[in-house]
């Protein structure tokens, strides 16, 4: 089972993308791929489902961020040898633990906004962790 976020920014909905690769539309069963959504409970409804009984999704929407609602994003820095070698750092003896503002978070195919007044600007891919139950 794949879910993802289809629709404008700011406008996406929930969907599913089925074994033919076509976007079905999951608004009448989840409000959105959130916390609500990835809970056990809900997660196990969705496995259930049949994809062909979901309306597909006409045409080539752009994909959003994968997960709605997102109250924190918490990032560890350096946390591989070769990172911090690339970054001509040490090897912290700790984590290097900081926040990003999550309106960072963008779809896959989405242009990065470089904020004006910006003197440097570095790519970096972050892998989301998503906890399904509170913490």
């Amino acid at each position: 089972m794949k879910l993802l976020r289809y629709g404008p920014k700011g406008q996406e909905k929930p969907g599913m993308l089925d074994a033919q690769g076509k976007i079905r539309d999951l608004s009448k069963v989840v409000g959105d791929i959130d916390g609500a959504a990835l809970s056990d409970e809900s997660l196990a409804k969705l496995r259930g489902l049949d994809p062909a009984s979901l309306p597909v999704v006409e045409g080539n929407p752009r994909i959003g961020p994968c997960v709605a609602k997102i109250g924190k994003f918490i990032c560890i820095g350096l946390n591989y040898a070769d990172h911090a070698a690339e970054s001509n750092l040490p090897v912290p003896a700790e984590p290097v633990i900081f926040n990003k503002w999550t309106s960072a978070i963008s779809g896959p195919n989405d242009d990065i906004e470089i904020p004006r007044g910006s003197k440097k600007t570095d790519w970096e891919v972050e892998l989301g962790v998503v906890i399904g139950k509170a913490a």
